[in-house]
């Protein structure tokens, strides 16, 4: 089934010249069908590029799902510009009294910095808080996913003497995990962060179980038990060529970074990097709405009681 977003995102053209099946408004309110309520609460400072990388995502599963792009209220975004926020983009106080079928909370490259000197922590709070009761499933990416653990569970970051940065194979731990359906007993995913989560801190946390992890690069995937909430602190909805413009980003501001690991062909920054994770980043997401598809109330308004 198609995704419904807006006509005159910039991500539309794109999605419909690769072939994303895509639904207007028109054509929505003749289907008699719910569809799936999913919102993308979007930290990334290139705000154009993530809505891209999840809309290809969620358009491609077997549902009709209606996208709602939600930003920080009291944040100002330095990467993208004031027209497209005000055009796309719906503060989360506006959308506070809305219930979702689905949360994604996307990452931001603050890992390095302590949650609470986070100009915007407070707010981080408060969503968190607020997805147990207006949000059947969450979601949470990278630096969200470490928040996440840390408000909810109080697991700690851990910061790193160099960034992990790379593409890393994850083991999987729970192979009847409903997320992980259909995925080979090893998977590759990108990995670019500045912190790590510690297996051993998830693991003793009761509440908490690790669906994947890299013997490397620590815990990939987590969920808190008889919840749908999740933690997926490494980047399928990347592009193929997501590491390496971070890389050169890094060395172009003399940042100290080594050539992504396991990225370039021979380790040639000269070379086109392979996608070699996209079909398990479709079958997460697919996994994921699914879900939500099986267990969420057929009355949106009972999502949370």
């Amino acid at each position: 089934m198609p995704i419904k977003i807006p006509d005159k995102l910039p991500a539309f053209q794109t999605l419909v010249n690769e072939g994303v099946r895509l639904m207007t408004e028109t054509v929505a309110v003749r289907q008699d069908i719910r569809p799936m309520q999913i919102g993308l609460l979007n930290l990334m400072p290139n705000k154009i590029k993530t809505e891209l990388q999840f809309a290809r995502l969620l358009g491609a599963t077997p549902l009709q799902v209606e996208l709602s792009l939600i930003r920080i209220g009291n944040h100002t975004s330095k990467n993208t510009a004031e027209e497209h926020l005000l055009n796309f983009y719906l503060p989360w106080e506006a959308v506070r009294h809305r219930k979702f079928d689905g949360l994604i909370i996307t990452g931001t490259p603050i890992e390095h910095i302590p949650y609470e000197d986070v100009t915007y922590w407070s707010e981080m709070q408060q969503i968190f808080d607020w997805t147990k009761t207006n949000v059947h499933s969450t979601v949470n990416v990278c630096w969200a996913g470490m928040a996440a653990l840390y408000h909810f569970h109080g697991v700690p970051k851990h910061p790193l003497p160099e960034k992990a940065f790379g593409v890393y194979r994850q083991k999987i731990l729970k192979p009847a995990s409903p997320y992980l359906s259909g995925f080979s007993d090893e998977f590759a995913i990108p990995v670019s962060r500045w912190a790590e989560i510690r297996v051993a801190d998830v693991r003793a946390c009761p509440e908490l179980e690790i669906l994947a992890y890299s013997e490397e690069k620590g815990v990939s995937v987590a969920q808190t038990k008889g919840t749908r909430r999740l933690y997926v602190l490494d980047h399928l909805e990347y592009d193929a060529t997501s590491l390496g413009d971070e890389y050169t980003r890094d060395v172009s501001a003399n940042v100290p970074i080594k050539l992504p690991h396991n990225y370039y062909p021979n380790d040639d920054p000269k070379q086109v990097p392979l996608n070699r994770w996209r079909p398990h980043a479709h079958l997460f997401m697919s996994n994921w709405i699914n879900e939500i598809y099986q267990t969420t109330p057929f009355e949106i308004e009972n999502v949370g009681e």
